[in-house]
């Protein structure tokens, strides 16, 4: 196996495609300025695009969207696009100054939009495929809400019950020195152990989540193990293998429908992936097509891609439609893990619903055997 790619989650390639530093205009440091949120920077790709298509000059488009846009730090922004686009910079090597907002798939689609002088129609497919990135983003958060709120609200209230409801019913067992079934016991231990220690229930998990994302920010190494045991966990491995094939299609067709070379794509959509896995595995692939080979083996053999999909970006190496095939493979993949998240949530709501009343019921059978016992004995006396 080759050597791993090393990098930090927030890497970015400290070269563009055409052998420039991302700086701007050759020395210039990158700026990193504040952050802007990717909803805001997709509605202004899609409203630069249909301005350009139109026919309006891209300064002008630029001065337009400017006065529009609220102050702060991405109004700056533009205000400085406009400067430069004024001045005679290319709007990528404009862009390319800011890093955080305009990344390097977007400013190599701007460039090679530029150098074929149809950044009109780039403008479009960049448009395109942010909206695209951001509905399937828009789509799992929003799908994910309510399992998300009915598990906090479960944990809350069981936590509720064990740590304030419990203790009294102990006070009670003990005043009637009633013998405790198996179950009430553990429930009264569990009880008394996460009120005496609250400290260790809330604090260990709190730092072994710190830990943990400490890790996955400066280790590669455990990045990439615990990407790969991501990767096989049942169904939810299948759904991440999914989106990870779904976004490798709908990026890396992107650029090439965009006219930027394969290696400069396969580079580009390396330093955006987020998953270690596929890092390693693209930069497999884009090795062996620096060595003249096609695409279709080293996908293959990485052991990510499926058979249809290898054979797929097989034919259009063969017919020249790698571009078409590869935006085929991202909706087929796109779709798929739609529906299969979809049904996902579907069986994890109503499963959620059952583990909160088998709980539930566990509590209160436990808590009752006892108070029958107790009513039995008042009873008899």
């Amino acid at each position: 196996m080759a050597k791993r790619i090393q990098r930090s989650p927030a890497q970015a390639p400290s070269r563009t495609a055409t052998g420039r530093d991302e700086g701007g205009a050759g020395t210039q440091k990158k700026r990193k300025g504040g952050r802007v949120s990717r909803a805001l920077i997709t509605d202004f790709t899609v409203q630069l695009a249909t301005l350009t298509e139109a026919g309006i000059p891209v300064v002008r488009a630029l001065t337009i969207l400017e006065g529009q846009t609220r102050p702060g730090h991405f109004k700056d922004v533009l205000i400085e696009l406009t400067e430069d686009v004024s001045s005679g910079l290319p709007l990528s090597e404009s862009m390319s100054k800011f890093p955080r907002i305009f990344d390097s798939l977007y400013t190599n689609m701007v460039r090679a939009g530029e150098a074929g002088g149809v950044l009109d129609i780039i403008l479009v497919r960049v448009a395109t495929f942010r909206e695209k990135a951001e509905e399937v983003r828009s789509k799992v958060s929003g799908a994910m809400t309510y399992p998300l709120l009915l598990g906090l609200v479960a944990l809350g209230v069981v936590s509720a019950v064990i740590t304030f409801v419990i203790p009294m019913f102990d006070g009670v067992f003990r005043s009637f020195n009633v013998e405790l079934p198996r179950s009430t016991q553990i429930l009264l231990d569990v009880s008394a152990f996460v009120v005496q220690y609250w400290y260790l229930v809330f604090g260990v998990p709190l730092l072994l989540a710190f830990l943990h994302l400490m890790l996955m920010g400066r280790s590669y190494g455990y990045r990439y193990r615990m990407h790969s045991i991501m990767l096989r966990i049942p169904l939810f491995g299948r759904l991440l293998k999914d989106q990870l094939i779904g976004a490798f299609g709908r990026t890396f067709g992107t650029l090439v429908q965009a006219g930027v070379p394969h290696l400069d794509s396969l580079e580009i959509v390396r330093d955006t992936s987020s998953n270690e896995v596929m890092v390693e595995a693209v930069e497999e692939i884009r090795k062996t097509v620096r060595e003249g080979e096609g695409l279709s083996r080293p996908m293959g053999e990485s052991g990510l891609f499926d058979d249809v999909v290898v054979n797929m970006v097989d034919v259009g190496e063969e017919t020249g439609e790698l571009d078409n095939m590869l935006i085929k493979v991202a909706d087929a993949y796109e779709k798929r893990f739609d529906r299969k998240t979809e049904n996902f949530l579907k069986l994890l709501e109503p499963l959620l619903v059952v583990v909160m009343a088998v709980i539930v019921g566990f509590i209160v059978v436990a808590l009752f055997m006892p108070l029958m016992e107790i009513m039995n004995s008042i009873d008899g006396a």
